[in-house]
């Protein structure tokens, strides 16, 4: 189940950050042409892969198992809570939904005033370059806990890449109708738990039912989640 709950947390992370790179390429392809949109997707996959093979690997090498836990714990309680804490503000009205086809408006509209190949091509690999930066970051240090972990990781990743690609190639369209803060709520909800489940176990806590313990804290991460969005939507107008 630890390696399953893995796999599938890395896939939708992966999934929403693809959706938003997608958006990005294009409207380079749209503004510019698909090849340079292609190129410039291509070398930061390039580079992302590079940073997962030795970054992960690396980690699992030279430093201690319990450390890596404790570190990588209250590092995920960190980077989870941001996904979660903005999750939360949209739910609860207090900050705009993300809306993929205004972003892809306003990237090509903004290409469209330039014609140089190096800007468009610039675009595309940032783009798919930085949100797949913290798809390498989720999977490096959600896959720490052993090579298992990281394999598991890696290839719910890879699959939600795969996925998306093959879904944009098809459809040609940004994804306006993904409910892709739902998705954000979801990872959020599980990188606070691995966070909460690995600090312990860093710390000596031995949970009393093992892996089942990643539900549970999911699960109760969730419904207060839940409960503060529905409090502050109730305490504030919506800005919808």
């Amino acid at each position: 189940m630890h390696l399953w709950a893995l796999a599938l947390t890395a896939f939708v992370a992966s999934a929403v950050e693809a959706i938003e790179a997608v958006t990005i390429v294009l409207a380079v392809g749209y503004a510019q042409s698909w090849r340079i949109a292609f190129t410039g997707a291509a070398y930061a996959s390039i580079a992302l892969a590079a940073i997962v093979g030795i970054g992960g690997p690396a980690i699992l090498h030279f430093i201690p198992i319990r450390i890596i836990r404790i570190a990588i714990g209250a590092f995920l309680l960190w980077f989870g809570y941001g996904w979660l804490r903005k999750a939360v503000l949209r739910y609860a009205g207090r900050i705009a939904l993300h809306d993929e086809n205004a972003i892809f408006e306003r990237k090509v509209a903004t290409l469209r005033n330039t014609r140089e190949e190096r800007v468009g091509l610039t675009t595309a690999f940032n783009g798919v370059f930085l949100e797949g930066l913290e798809v390498a970051i989720i999977v490096v240090t959600v896959g720490s806990a052993s090579n298992g972990a990281l394999v598991a990781a890696a290839a719910g990743a890879l699959a939600a890449g795969v996925v998306v690609a093959i879904a944009a190639v098809l459809v040609r369209q940004p994804f306006g109708r993904i409910p892709e803060n739902t998705m954000k709520f979801v990872v959020g909800v599980m990188l606070v738990a691995f966070g909460t489940f690995w600090l312990g176990e860093g710390l000596g806590i031995t949970w009393p039912y093992g892996d089942a313990t990643l539900l549970m804290l999911a699960a109760g991460y969730a419904v207060l989640a839940l409960l503060v969005s529905r409090f502050l939507f109730r305490m504030a107008p919506s800005t919808r």
